[in-house]
């Protein structure tokens, strides 16, 4: 994996460029979104309609079921955090990707409880923070970190989103699942290209998903024949407990479809927030000293990124019912969209929200969602972030923004957001 892991590989620039993975799913856009939002937000904490569309933006459908149905808006932190609570009334089926088999090809990502909380219980002891501070730490990340970071000190700039960002939580994830070599990087590209928004061909997207399906499978099938310690074998072992259902193991596609989506969430949106950290605290020089001073000031830091520039700012849900919302008449079926990025600004529960400020008070954001879905990988992204972060600065004591360089923006798709680069000066 070493030659892999610090090769430059062209695909690291196709697969890890904010502007180019909006543009090839159709959702990429140039503006600042926030002064709309907030005048939206000031109006009412729910509106009717796509927030697309109430934004003057171009439409977008980010599931197949979401396809002629009344939207619903949600903008401030209270009612994001009533419709996260009511896992019930708010189905996160909506996320769903029609198929022959009616397989749940998204796993936990689109499963209500009780069942949701069955097939995340096989996996989730393997995320709680011990065990990435420990066991993710020691099998994946301090090695990954310490390879990138050793290659970075024959020079003197450098991008921080392709050397860093892009490369651990993909190899992280990777190395966790089984999968070696350039496996990470094929698998990423395949995958890319065969969701069901990827701007390809219906022909090369059905090939892309045969590919991730026989990749996931051939590991699988390996290590019922020789377990190891990754989390293909943690999960080739695990019991399911649906309720009224007897205790039994899962399938391979069962867990073929747990591993696919803990791979792209944990390869995906760990880069862009990883690259979301440095660029706050890299374009914020007097908090860059402080927490170059004083290291606790770290975990301040990723908290305050996630809140003021969450990754992934938009979650969907549909209603199950007829149901109330702020005055609004939700209507069975109807999508719900909770903003979780204008949540995190909302100035009725922080002061000055679009600053960015690691001395704020500490409470509690929703950047990795709230209830049953809380994000399952967010204490190992969280780890990645500071053992990267922490290094750099052990390395390079004196990095800082590139002046040479274009400065950096917070980018790319209304539903996914990151820096366009993080370009320093390492000495």
């Amino acid at each position: 994996m070493e030659d892999v892991l610090t090769a430059d590989d062209p695909l690291y620039s196709k697969l890890y460029d904010v502007a180019s993975e909006a543009k090839h799913i159709g959702n990429y856009v140039e503006i600042d979104p926030f002064p709309a939002i907030h005048k939206l937000r000031a109006e009412a904490p729910v509106h009717k309609g796509r927030l697309r569309e109430l934004l003057g933006l171009p439409y977008y459908n980010r599931h197949t079921l979401m396809e002629g149905r009344q939207h619903w808006t949600v903008l401030s932190y209270e009612a994001c955090e009533e419709v996260f609570r009511d896992p019930t009334t708010y189905s996160s089926y909506i996320s769903h990707i029609p198929n022959a088999e009616n397989e749940q090809t998204l796993s936990v990502l689109e499963m209500d409880p009780p069942l949701h909380r069955a097939f995340r219980k096989t996996i989730q002891p393997k995320f709680l923070m011990p065990e990435a501070q420990g066991w993710w730490r020691e099998f994946t990340i301090d090695n990954i970190a310490e390879r990138l970071i050793d290659r970075l000190k024959t020079r003197d700039r450098a991008d921080l989103n392709m050397e860093i960002c892009a490369r651990i939580p993909v190899y992280t994830i990777t190395t966790a699942i089984g999968l070696e070599g350039d496996e990470a990087l094929r698998f990423r590209h395949a995958h890319v290209n065969s969701v069901e928004n990827a701007g390809v061909e219906p022909e090369l997207r059905l090939k892309n998903m045969k590919l991730v399906e026989e990749i996931l499978l051939g590991l699988i099938q390996q290590r019922r024949a020789k377990p190891t310690e990754d989390l293909v074998s943690v999960l080739l072992d695990a019991t399911l407990r649906e309720p009224g259902v007897e205790p039994r193991l899962m399938t391979d596609r069962e867990i073929m479809h747990m591993v696919k989506i803990v791979m792209i969430a944990g390869g995906g949106t760990s880069w862009r927030q990883m690259g979301i950290t440095l660029f706050a605290l890299l374009t914020n020089p007097d908090q860059l000293a402080q927490v170059k001073a004083d290291r606790a000031l770290l975990d301040a830091a990723v908290e305050e990124s996630l809140r003021w520039n969450p990754t992934a700012p938009y979650f969907y849900r549909n209603a199950t019912c007829d149901t109330e919302l702020y005055g609004h008449k939700i209507s069975e079926g109807d999508i719900v969209e909770i903003g979780i990025g204008p949540a995190n600004r909302d100035p009725s529960r922080w002061d000055n929200p679009d600053l960015f400020n690691i001395n704020r008070p500490k409470i509690t954001n929703l950047a990795f969602g709230l209830g049953v879905h809380r994000c399952l990988g967010m204490n190992v992204a969280k780890v990645e972030m500071m053992h990267a972060i922490n290094a750099l600065f052990d390395a390079f004591p004196d990095m800082r923004l590139d002046p040479d360089e274009p400065m950096p923006e917070i980018g790319g798709g209304f539903e996914q957001r990151g820096p366009t680069a993080v370009p320093v000066l390492l000495r």
